[in-house]
Parts: structure tokens; sequence; C-alpha cells
């Protein structure tokens, strides 16, 4: 409780970056909600609102990258307190962990109410409770994948050079650019580990799952729906929703638990040493 406390401090008490975040995200959803809301219902439509999506995902994974000197210069007092006995590297991994569960969820409602509604998405209103929860999970897996270099590497130079290429080559195997079916076997398992093929496939399924939406007619027929679109990617409908929420959820921990592995490991030589 200490611990956390301490943390929720220091994120009010970096006045800077706590009012930039949340003056960025409530600007990034009005704007982008400017520029996307006169999308059509048609074949179009649903094109750029695959290009919305695939936008989020770029912006939100890399826009948490400014955190990554807090959470080195966290690295430095954490190695002096622990070696002093003053509290446990575990202790430290799970206040770190919960108290920024609040603060993204913040982020994530002023980012996804005026850009959501603006736009005109799927104007079911558990639809909505469902792309804020993605927006919520894509913040915080952003924020563990930076919490756990920031564990590994020496400095916020080499740091922001590894992150921005784990975030490239995650949006490059994510099925945007290139569909899996097409990407060659001996690269398909980096498709899997992708930080954008969950999410972008948790906001498609979201828009066009059960969507009784006709994108496109022939000869006064409707010829595509919004479902025809995930059957051809091979997204599946309902039941991969919460497959994919469980795989975001698996990437949180795993890059947590690697921070709290490598920071248990440096704190342990800070002692021997």
């Amino acid at each position: 409780m200490i611990l956390a406390h301490r943390f929720s401090k220091n994120i009010l008490r970096t006045n800077e970056l706590f009012a930039f975040k949340t003056v960025q995200m409530l600007i990034s959803g009005m704007v982008l909600g400017s520029i996307f809301g006169n999308l059509k219902d048609g074949l179009v439509g649903a094109e750029q609102r695959v290009g919305l999506f695939a936008f989020i995902l770029t912006f939100l994974l890399s826009s948490t990258i400014d955190a990554l000197p807090i959470f080195l210069q966290e690295r430095e007092i954490l190695m002096k307190e622990t070696s002093s006995g003053s509290y446990r590297v575990s202790s430290y991994a799970l206040a770190n962990g919960l108290v920024y569960l609040p603060f993204l969820l913040i982020l994530a409602i002023l980012f996804t109410v005026p850009l959501y509604w603006i736009v005109g998405l799927n104007q079911n209103f558990t639809a909505f409770l469902n792309f804020l929860l993605l927006i919520w999970l894509i913040l915080y897996t952003a924020n563990s994948v930076v919490v756990c270099f920031s564990a590994l590497v020496p400095n916020f130079i080499v740091g922001n050079s590894v992150i921005a290429g784990v975030i490239g080559s995650s949006f490059l195997f994510s099925g945007y650019f290139i569909s899996n079916h097409e990407i060659p076997k001996y690269w398909i398992f980096m498709h899997y580990l992708s930080l954008f093929k969950y999410p972008f496939e948790g906001f498609l399924i979201n828009e066009f799952s059960n969507s009784k939406k006709c994108l496109e007619y022939m000869f006064g027929a409707c010829v595509m729906k919004g479902e025809d679109i995930l059957k051809e990617e091979g997204y599946g409908g309902e039941s991969s929703r919460w497959k994919n929420v469980g795989v975001m959820l698996s990437f949180i921990f795993v890059y947590r638990f690697i921070s709290y592995v490598i920071l248990r490991y440096r704190c342990s030589r800070s002692v021997i040493f």
C-alpha cells in the first residue's frame, strides 16, 4: 500500500507528463473523430474503419515511450532501497502494476468517448464498453512493454530503439499489411507474437460481428456484410472476442513477469557487489 501510494504521488507530481497525457488523449480522440466522422456504411466506409483501427493501435502503443525515463529513474531508486532491505522486488512489481490501472483507465475514457461516438462506430452500448476495454488493455500492454524493457536496457537511447523495434515489428506482422495466410512460414511465429494482432482483431470483431449493415449491394441484393469480412480474413466471430482479450492479458502478465525477474536479478547483484 505504501509503494502504491508513492507511485500514485509520483504520477501526479510529474505534472507535465500527467497533464500532457490527459490533454493529448482527449484532443487525439476528438481530432480523430472529426477526421473519420463522415464514414459511410458501405465497403469504402468499412475499409476506412479498418484504417482507423490500425492507426489507433499504432498511436496508442507508441505513445507510452515517454514514460521510459521515469521507469529508468525508478529502477535506480529500487536497487538502492531493496539493497537496504526497505521492501522486496515483488512488492514493487505488484504496486507498479496496480497503480497504473486507474490512471490508464482515465486516459482510455478520455480517448474513447469522443472518438467512438463522433465516428459513429457500432451503436450498441455493449460494443462501446468492449471498445473501451480494448483501449484500456492496449494502453496497459504498452505500459507493460515499457516497464519490461526499462528493467533490461542500460539507458533511454537503447530502450527507445528497442521498444520502437518491437512495436514496428508487431505492426508489420499484425496481418494489416499482409495476410497471415501469405506470411512466409518461417516468419509466422511473429504474427502470433504481435502486440497488434489481437487488439486489431478485437476491433474488427467488435465492429463487424453480428452487424446487420450491408456493405455492398449487387442488383439490389446484399452480397457482403460485416461478418463476411471477418470470415474472409479468418478472424472468427463472437467466439474469438474473449480469446483475444485473454491473449492480451497474457501478454501483460508475461512482460511484467519478465520485468520482475530482471529486476530481481539486478537487485540481487547490487546487494552482492
